[in-house]
């Protein structure tokens, strides 16, 4: 591995969208650049006018693309990281008495964290539901159920599998049996069509710098009914300044704080940019991206692919007599391609897949190219070939 020589030559192949998109649209890139050239104007704060206030244009893009208002029920958070800290442990604190949680194998660490952290402290039982076939069922989500359950926490794409999860007939059971329901979007919204008229969440959390094309800083949830989650931050909001308890109104009730205005604005120009090219011609793409890549994997010997039919642009697979991250050091150094290795902080997805030891991770975006896939799978046959010579002569 230590001989592996830089590749200085080739062009970069970028393959960790399901961490964070890159390259980042012109227009994207430009609106950040706008907006820092420009004095913040918040309205109850500062004086003047004439700028955009680009919370309140981001609210009303994100209402129209996830189909849904009022506007003011988007709050701008980090990431999907902090929504689901957010959300998590403000339905706890609003509880206010130990109850039973739900979440499943195939849950991202900002999940499983705070629900361990909460079962340790006592205010939760947890329940983890297995996945089959790569999805969780509502069977499974009802075999779990009990009288004490209250919340249910799940992804709605695998971030390892690509896998997507029918979320719409567990919503709808949920809510008639009054049970909160947490939907980590941070893997879909961008990639496929969210309808959040139609599908009855607690809360929909969403992140701007994978597929809705943001810079990284910038995240958010959706939550139409605000009063099943506790205030967790207090602090400034430019409005009823007189009181020193914080404002319960929307969208204030969960925003204090300066707003990172740079975030806010690469995710209203990135969800404008997705709008511009039209959803569906970029999951196209991806699909066609996607499935090409699947098609060279699999006729390379040693290579071990997790889902061959992913609903979303990511594959993960392992090659055959090498670790994975070395696997991924040889790619990114030798043949200037960039994937991701590891757990993926997803870890009880790697106990079921692999034993727990991980696995490489490719994943696409709008600006691969069927080239790059073709190069990378090239890649990956010379080190997978490498390896089995290796394995042989020992």
């Amino acid at each position: 591995m230590e001989n592996a020589q830089q590749d200085t030559n080739s062009p970069l192949i970028y393959l960790n969208n399901a961490a964070t998109t890159w390259p980042k649209p012109a227009g994207v890139l430009e609106e950040v650049a706008d907006c820092l050239r420009q004095p913040f104007y918040e309205p109850g704060r500062t004086t003047g006018d004439g700028s955009l206030h680009y919370p309140s244009a981001a609210r009303e893009v994100l209402a129209t693309f996830f189909h849904t208002g009022p506007p003011e029920n988007f709050i701008f958070t980090q990431n999907a990281t902090d929504s689901l800290n957010h959300l998590i442990h403000g339905f706890v604190k609003k509880t206010d008495v130990p109850f039973h949680a739900i979440t499943t194998e195939l849950e991202h660490n900002s999940v499983l964290r705070p629900l361990t952290t909460l079962e340790q402290e006592g205010a939760i039982t947890l329940s983890v539901v297995p996945f089959t076939d790569n999805t969780v069922s509502l069977a499974a989500i009802k075999k779990a159920i009990c009288p004490e359950t209250r919340l249910v926490v799940m992804t709605h794409g695998s971030n390892v599998l690509g896998s997507v999860q029918d979320i719409k007939p567990i919503a709808e059971y949920l809510k008639a049996n009054d049970i909160f329901f947490i939907v980590d979007g941070a893997q879909t919204a961008g990639h496929i069509p969210v309808d959040l008229s139609d599908i009855p969440v607690g809360a929909f959390v969403f992140t701007g710098h994978k597929a809705l094309f943001g810079i990284p800083g910038i995240g958010g949830f959706y939550i139409p009914g605000p009063d099943a989650v506790a205030i967790i931050r207090q602090g400034g909001t430019g409005t009823d300044s007189r009181t020193l308890t914080h404002p319960i109104g929307m969208p204030e009730r969960f925003e204090a704080g300066t707003h990172n205005y740079p975030g806010i604005a690469s995710l209203y120009a990135g969800i404008r940019f997705i709008t511009s090219m039209g959803l569906e011609a970029i999951g196209k793409k991806n699909t066609d991206l996607t499935r090409g890549f699947i098609r060279e994997l699999k006729d390379i010997r040693g290579i071990t692919i997790y889902n061959e039919n992913p609903g979303l642009p990511v594959v993960s697979f392992d090659i055959a007599g090498i670790d994975n991250h070395d696997a991924g050091f040889i790619l990114a150094r030798a043949y200037n391609t960039i994937t991701r290795t590891g757990l993926h902080c997803a870890p009880l997805v790697h106990e079921r897949i692999d034993g727990g030891k991980g696995c490489i991770r490719a994943s696409f975006s709008y600006f691969n190219t069927c080239d790059e896939c073709r190069a990378a799978a090239e890649a990956i046959h010379e080190v997978a070939e490498s390896a089995d010579t290796q394995v042989h002569s020992d």
